[in-house]
């Protein structure tokens, strides 16, 4: 089966970008200030990002970033004979108190402007 040169050029530049979308860690921890700071991402009192406004890589920004701090939380609450709720309630009140004024963070369920 052969493709005309269009379709081809087509399909292997889509297949050369899909590395470049794909988001890791590191690439989610570099995007996430540009993304609070649009509003597409805040705070949450659970210690967790959460999704303000959808659009971009916001949900997979937040994804792998949730992801990693679970871990930590996790390994937080093992080390010091804690419940994981416990860490994840003193993180998110300190990412509360954190965030800088102007950016998102979730309050009684609704998103504010701190």
């Amino acid at each position: 089966m052969t493709f005309p040169p269009r379709i081809t050029a087509l399909l292997l530049s889509l297949c050369l970008s899909l590395p470049v979308l794909a988001l890791d860690l590191s690439g989610a921890m570099t995007a996430l200030p540009a993304a609070k700071a649009s509003g597409q991402l805040g705070e949450q009192t659970d210690g967790y990002l959460g999704v303000v406004q959808p659009g971009g890589q916001a949900a997979e920004i937040a994804r792998l970033i949730n992801q990693a701090r679970r871990a930590e939380y996790q390994r937080l609450a093992t080390q010091n004979g804690i419940q994981l709720r416990d860490v994840e309630a003193m993180a998110g009140k300190k990412a509360v108190e954190k965030t800088a004024p102007g950016q998102f963070i979730r309050l009684d369920g609704q998103w504010r402007r701190k």
